[in-house]
């Protein structure tokens, strides 16, 4: 009988179960099932469909179920981070979550600032201001007279809502409640203050836990139907990224990680927040991490940029436009990706094109120079990241950590080593699973810290190492970069 630990790993286009257990040459993980996470659009607003998400949890768990040789040990969840589901007195979901990517927070930071100033907020949660932060989401449902939200007992951010689905527990995890903007990074509690200025109490939201600790039980009904005992579900990190960063291969604290998926998430850990001017006038953000850590952290556009283009082009393997992309010409086109055109277009492909005849830049003609340009502009966008956190880091940073699916592409992976000028050390691509599987294993006792873990991973992961190479012609296109995107 095999002891393993199952992992929920939900991101913004896919999710995945994952089975993992340990063994003395490394972790081995298996993938039960994987599945869609489609958008919503009705009624002008885009949704999470909650249900087919927790279906398809159920089934991952189903199929455990019938495997004859497999004990689970517990479950963990993590997803994206700052949505959250309305839940009635009655313990029913009051509507469907919206998504971040609905436009209905357009400018809702502005608003809310004209009660509270954007400084005030910053110096008390730490976090970068983006329109879609819970607080934002929740402040303009406040202002339009939502039913769901006048009608909520209770606000579960999404993987909380999913644990309790699982388990009828109600709590409130420490690192999915940072990306909210409603947690004080000196106490890390909930803040009160701000709670009070969009019409909450903490009374409205479950039992705040931290990484590691129990939440429940799987329910009778979910037990009878997987044929599974009464598994504990336990809460890991349930902010993907927190998870994935507790799963960086690091061998001492001088790193910076690059987080590589939807979302492109490049920052460093630290003991104690840092808030200063400097970090509000550049934006970044302080979320919580794993044992007691912080993470210090840009949101960078990512592989959203391409995977929005790929729509338009059926089922064309990533080797082959990696390939179209290595065949272009360098540097004929670049963008800043985190420029609000490309938010969510209807037409990414366009948009990106029309960006760059704005900005007097030749037409793209090709697939190859397109993608190019993406790959180009997002390394160059990760040097402008990495020079700030270098003033900002109380250590020197000495290697970059790529982790997640991004980590396995190669040619991407080599650029961010020519333009960060320092070595790129790749893997693990399932980051995020492991890093939820890690947070399981030290609650069962099963290990006895995050760090020992990573020593562990950085001895039995296969990882791949990209040294810097042609600096001058990086450095020149570094600076045509900053003079377009400024």
């Amino acid at each position: 009988m095999t002891t393993c630990f199952f992992a929920v790993d939900l991101g913004a286009t896919s999710g995945r179960t994952i089975l993992g257990y340990f063994t003395p040459q490394g972790l081995v993980t298996e993938e039960i099932n994987r599945f869609p996470n489609y958008l919503i659009e009705t009624g002008g607003h885009y949704y999470w469909d909650i249900y087919e998400l927790y279906r398809n949890i159920v089934e991952g768990l189903k199929i455990v179920g019938r495997k004859k040789d497999v004990e689970i040990t517990s479950v963990g969840i993590d997803t994206w981070g700052v949505d959250f589901v309305c839940i009635g007195k009655d313990g029913g979901l009051l509507r469907q979550p919206y998504s971040y990517r609905d436009p209905h927070t357009t400018g809702a930071p502005e608003k809310y600032f004209q009660r509270i100033s954007r400084n005030k907020v910053y110096k008390c949660t730490g976090i970068q201001v983006m329109n879609f932060n819970s607080l934002f989401q929740l402040d303009t449902l406040r202002r339009n007279n939502d039913s769901a939200l006048e009608q909520a007992d209770k606000i579960l951010f999404m993987p909380d809502a999913l644990s309790y689905m699982l388990t009828g527990e109600m709590i409130t995890e420490y690192t999915i409640a940072s990306t909210a903007q409603l947690v004080n990074a000196q106490t890390r509690r909930l803040e009160p203050l701000l709670l009070k200025s969009i019409g909450l109490s903490e009374k409205h939201f479950g039992r705040f836990v931290y990484p590691g600790e129990k939440i429940g039980t799987l329910t009778e009904e979910l037990q009878h139907q997987t044929g599974l005992g009464a598994i504990p579900v336990i809460a890991v990190a349930g902010h993907d990224t927190a998870s994935a960063v507790a799963a960086v291969p690091a061998t001492n604290n001088n790193f910076a990680y690059l987080s590589s998926g939807t979302w492109s998430l490049m920052g460093i850990e630290t003991q104690a927040p840092v808030i200063t001017a400097e970090t509000e006038a550049l934006n970044f953000t302080n979320e919580g991490g794993v044992d007691g850590t912080i993470r210090l952290l840009k949101n960078i556009c990512g592989m959203w940029l391409l995977e929005r283009c790929r729509i338009n082009w059926g089922e064309t393997s990533y080797s082959t436009l990696i390939a179209e992309a290595n065949a272009s010409e360098p540097f004929r086109n670049l963008i800043y990706p985190d420029d609000d055109a490309f938010a969510n277009p209807s037409n990414m492909e366009e948009a990106i094109k029309k960006y760059c005849t704005d900005h007097n830049q030749p037409a793209i003609e090709t697939r190859g120079q397109l993608i190019r340009c993406i790959f180009e502009s997002l390394a160059l966008r990760y040097r402008q990241v990495l020079e700030n956190l270098q003033r900002l880091s109380p250590y020197p940073i000495e290697v970059l950590h790529v982790i997640g699916g991004g980590s396995r592409n190669d040619l991407l992976n080599q650029w961010t080593a020519n333009a960060i000028g320092m070595p790129v050390v790749a893997g693990p691509s399932e980051a995020t699973a492991i890093g939820n599987i890690m947070v399981q294993a030290v609650a069962a006792g099963k290990a006895t810290n995050i760090a020992s873990m990573r020593q562990f991973l950085s001895r039995a992961t296969h990882l791949k190492t990209f040294l810097p190479e042609h600096k001058d012609t990086w450095d020149v296109a570094y600076l045509q970069f900053k003079t377009i995107t400024q």
